[in-house]
């Protein structure tokens, strides 16, 4: 909205200062302050308030060292998360940009299943809370939404080189690049297309309408499928990742924070014409505005970790895991780096792996040998390292340490190609 403000402003009475708010970067910056202070002083009322309601955890024994100390801490702190992030975005962005609308979409959704959820454990004493089937539903029911409308809408496009005679009915446009054989001419259009950027690739764009070229004539009618279910499995598998490793204090949140950082700046990259012809990756017009929905989210992330890290004050619930990775994961697409969560996302990969084998070797060794046996002495990993009496606060800072080499890595694999 001050968006909008001091553009007017800037542009019928030419205030100092006011045209500032056409940096992205300022409104970025902005948008952490903003976040932080939304989060760390306001978070510290609602934490209060939570309390004062009696919204506590309710903790299972694992047998595991101070767990059962946890019982009663406030629940249902993702609310904090949920408003740090919208809160500067709806002050700071461009509320018409279709990205950002999407982004602002996924947290309130994903947010709502959460809250949802946590709702029925806290106050209906319902310890499983929603039923899975009901989060696999809202979690798709996402996914389609985002995949219907960056295959539809007219401004989700990516500028691609071309050469003449073109064969799109789009506008030309021409610059010089600068290569090692002196400056060539390219000419470019901005172009539907369900293209991505695949990590380690000489060529390193996938277009996901022509994984079904081998069907032969007429595969095109089935792009759309494939893009769906490709939406599909990243949103759900993301979002339930970040779910099930917010599992100890300040995990999860630290690890989103060092995610987001990384999104915020492939995201600005991304979006600017200029970095991204010099790194020679996929140029993504209008996508810039998603730094500035990045700042918000690593300003409630770091805000909130203040209250959850060792020993947590607040627990964000499901209210804020299943919003902070769906977050992840529509974030990764909008901008075309969804096949780089694998890497980016790793510490959610191997929770979510670790809870995988102990599952499928427990019912394999139950109907082989009769009794089930464990690869871990309890899933997710985190919960192993418990056990063999690792500290929590030792386990999260190796945890973030290993996030932070993956995001590093992430980056890189812009030029390893």
């Amino acid at each position: 909205m001050l968006y909008y403000l001091f553009t007017y402003l800037n542009k019928n009475y030419n205030i100092p200062g006011a045209g500032v708010f056409q940096y992205i970067t300022f409104r970025m910056a902005m948008a952490v302050i903003v976040s932080l202070f939304v989060t760390t002083v306001y978070g510290r009322r609602l934490i209060d308030y939570l309390r004062f309601k009696q919204v506590g955890e309710t903790v299972r024994n694992l047998g595991l060292e101070g767990q059962m100390q946890k019982a009663g801490t406030p629940t249902m702190g993702g609310i904090i998360i949920i408003l740090g992030i919208l809160i500067p975005t709806l002050l700071f962005a461009k509320l018409g940009n279709v990205y950002v609308i999407l982004m602002i979409v996924t947290t309130i959704w994903l947010g709502a299943i959460g809250f949802l959820d946590d709702y029925i454990k806290v106050f209906k004493k319902n310890k499983e809370g929603l039923a899975g089937k009901f989060k696999i539903t809202g979690q798709v029911g996402l996914a389609l939404i985002v995949g219907f409308t960056m295959y539809n809408n007219k401004n989700v496009v990516i500028r691609q080189p071309v050469k003449l005679p073109v064969t799109i009915d789009a506008p030309v446009d021409f610059h010089m690049k600068s290569t090692a054989q002196g400056n060539i001419p390219v000419y470019t259009q901005d172009v539907k297309s369900t293209k991505t950027t695949i990590p380690f690739s000489k060529n390193n764009e996938l277009d996901y309408g022509k994984m079904l070229k081998f069907l032969g004539h007429g595969y095109e009618k089935y792009t759309l499928m494939v893009f769906l279910l490709v939406m599909i499995v990243i949103i759900t598998a993301v979002s339930n990742g970040a779910n099930i490793t917010d599992g100890i204090d300040g995990l999860a949140t630290g690890t989103s924070a060092i995610i987001g950082i990384t999104l915020a700046i492939l995201a600005y990259v991304s979006g600017n014409i200029f970095i991204s012809d010099y790194l020679n990756i996929m140029y993504i017009p209008y996508s810039g505005e998603l730094v500035v929905f990045a700042g918000a989210f690593v300003g409630a992330c770091v805000g909130f970790l203040w209250y959850n890290s060792y020993p947590a004050q607040v627990f964000m619930g499901d209210t804020g895991s299943l919003a902070i990775g769906g977050i992840i994961a529509v974030f990764a697409i909008m901008i075309r780096k969804e096949l780089m969560l694998p890497l980016l996302c790793g510490i959610f990969l191997i929770e979510n792996v670790s809870v995988m084998i102990q599952v499928g070797w427990f019912k394999y060794t139950r109907i082989r040998f009769g009794t089930g046996r464990r690869v871990f002495l309890l899933a997710p990993l985190h919960h192993h390292y418990q056990k063999k009496g690792f500290h929590e606060a030792k386990i999260v800072t190796r945890f973030w340490i290993i996030g932070i080499m993956l995001a590093i890595l992430t980056i890189i694999t812009l030029k390893l190609r």
